[in-house]
C-alpha cells in the first residue's frame, strides 16, 4: 500500500484534506479519523485513574516472517497479512508480556484509535459486572429498566436477548445502503449530517424502532442492541456510560491511559461503537478475559460470566449456525456480546469491529492479539479471515505448537 496523502494539515486545510463528519468513515479520511475522534464528534473521557498501570514486561519475539496461510490471498507471511489489511497497531502478549508491537501511519503507543465494535465487548463486560453485583437481571424484560421502549420493537425482549442480539427488532446492519437503520442511528447519534426527519438523538431513534418478529430467535447482528443494552446498563446503575466503564473495567484493569467515548447530541454515550483507547490498554482488556476475569489480584469481570459465555447454553449455537455467520466462522457461536469460534484445545474469543478493529483471546495458547486498522471498506470477509488465520498462526507459534497454523486455518 502507498502512504496515504496528508491531512488535515495548514491552517485552514485545504479543502481536498479536510476531515469532516460526511467523509470521516470514507478512505483515506478514515485512518486520520479514527485516531482524532475526539476533533470530530463530542466524546466524554473514560479515566484511567491514579493508580499504577498494570505492566505489560517486553519480550520482543520476531514472527514478521511467519508463514501464514491466506484465504484472500495465498500463501504469505505475517508481514505480508500486517501490510495489506491497512494495519495502524498490533500488538501481542503471550503470557502477559508484551512480544509484538507495531505501528504504523503515525500512530504510536500513545495514540488512542477508535474501537467500533469492540466497544461492544466492553459494554458486554459492564453487564456482566452489573449482573454479578445484583444490579442487572438479565432474565428481566427490557422495559423494566427502560419504560420509554414500552411502545417499540424491543417491547417483550428480554436483557439477554439483547446481550445475545437475538431480538426481534427491525434493524438492518447494511453499511452500504444509506437507509438501511444503521445509517439512520449514525445520523440520530451524531455521526453523519442528519437529514430532516431524523429522531434527535441515539435513545429517541431507539424508541422509533419497529419489530420484524419474535425474540430469542437467530442471532442477527444488531449495533442497535447495544446501544440499548448500554441504556439499559445506565438506568440499572445510575450511571452514565463513560463512568461505568472507567470504574468497573478501565481503573480495575490498570488501564495507562484515559479512554474516550464518543455521545450524540443529547450527551448519550454511544455505546456500540464509540470508544477509543490505545493499543496496549486494549491488551490489557484482552489480558482481563484470557485469564477468567482477572487483572492482576482484582477480579474485575465475573469468571461465571465469562465461562457461560464461553461454553453457551442449548440454542445459542443452533441460532448462530442457521444465519449467514456460519461459512465465516465455522462452528462459532456469538454470545454477551463476544464472538467465539472453536480452537484446537478449546474455543477462541474475538471481539470485532468494522473497518478492521480486533482482539483475539486464545487461552489455551496463552495469547493476546490487538490489531487497529483503517479498512477502506467497513466489512471485508478475505481481510478478516486472512487476519484471523494469522492470529491463529502467532498463537500456534507462541504456544510451541509444530503446525503453523491452527483453529481456523486447521
Amino acid at each position: 500500500m502507498t502512504d496515504e496523502p496528508e491531512l488535515m494539515a495548514g491552517f485552514p486545510p485545504p479543502p481536498e484534506s479536510r476531515v469532516t463528519l460526511a467523509n470521516w468513515q470514507d478512505s483515506p479520511f478514515n485512518r486520520w479519523a479514527f485516531r482524532h475522534m475526539r476533533e470530530l464528534i463530542p466524546s466524554q473521557p473514560i479515566p484511567a485513574g491514579r493508580r499504577p498501570a498494570q505492566p505489560l514486561p517486553a519480550s520482543p519475539v520476531r514472527l514478521g516472517n511467519l508463514p501464514v496461510r491466506r484465504p484472500g490471498g495465498g500463501p504469505g507471511t505475517l508481514a505480508d497479512v500486517i501490510a495489506a489489511t491497512y494495519t495502524d497497531a498490533f500488538v501481542v502478549l503471550h503470557d502477559g508480556e508484551l512480544v509484538v508491537e507495531r505501528y504504523d501511519a503515525g500512530m504510536t503507543a500513545e495514540t488512542p484509535h477508535l474501537l467500533m465494535s469492540v466497544s461492544k465487548s466492553i459494554v458486554g463486560c459492564v453487564a456482566g459486572v452489573l449482573a454479578g453485583r445484583g444490579l442487572l437481571d438479565t432474565r428481566a424484560p427490557v422495559t423494566t429498566y427502560v419504560p420509554e421502549v414500552s411502545g417499540s420493537g424491543y417491547a417483550g425482549a428480554t436483557i439477554r436477548d439483547l446481550l445475545d442480539m437475538r431480538t426481534g427488532v427491525a434493524f438492518r446492519e447494511t453499511y452500504t445502503d444509506p437507509d438501511a437503520e444503521v445509517r439512520v442511528m449514525e445520523r440520530s447519534m451524531g455521526w453523519r449530517p442528519a437529514l430532516p426527519g431524523d429522531p434527535q438523538g441515539a435513545y429517541p431513534f431507539l424508541a422509533s424502532l419497529g419489530s420484524a418478529g419474535p425474540h430469542g430467535g437467530d442471532f442477527t447482528y444488531r449495533s442497535a442492541d447495544t446501544d440499548m443494552l448500554g441504556w439499559v446498563c445506565e438506568r440499572a446503575s445510575g450511571v452514565r456510560m463513560a463512568d461505568l466503564i472507567s470504574t468497573v473495567i478501565w481503573q480495575p484493569i490498570g488501564a495507562e491511559a484515559d479512554a474516550e467515548i464518543t455521545c450524540d447530541p443529547l450527551g448519550s454515550a454511544i455505546h456500540d461503537g464509540g470508544i477509543s483507547a490505545t493499543a496496549r490498554d486494549v491488551a490489557r482488556f484482552g489480558q482481563m478475559l484470557l485469564d477468567d476475569g482477572i487483572s492482576g489480584s482484582r477480579t474485575v469481570v465475573p469468571q461465571s460470566w465469562l465461562l457461560s459465555a464461553r461454553t453457551p447454553e442449548t440454542g445459542v449455537r443452533e441460532a448462530f449456525a442457521r444465519t449467514a455467520n456460519e461459512p465465516v466462522l465455522p462452528g462459532g457461536w456469538y454470545q454477551s456480546q463476544f464472538w467465539f469460534f472453536p480452537g484446537p484445545d478449546g474455543p477462541v474469543l474475538a471481539c470485532l469491529g468494522i473497518h478492521g478493529q480486533l482482539v483475539y483471546v486464545n487461552r489455551a495458547a496463552r495469547t493476546v492479539v490487538v490489531k487497529m486498522s483503517s479498512w477502506p471498506d467497513a466489512q471485508n470477509t478475505a481481510r478478516l479471515l486472512d487476519t484471523l488465520w494469522a492470529c491463529d498462526a502467532v498463537a500456534a507459534t507462541l504456544s510451541g505448537r509444530a503446525e503453523a497454523a491452527v483453529g481456523l486455518a486447521g
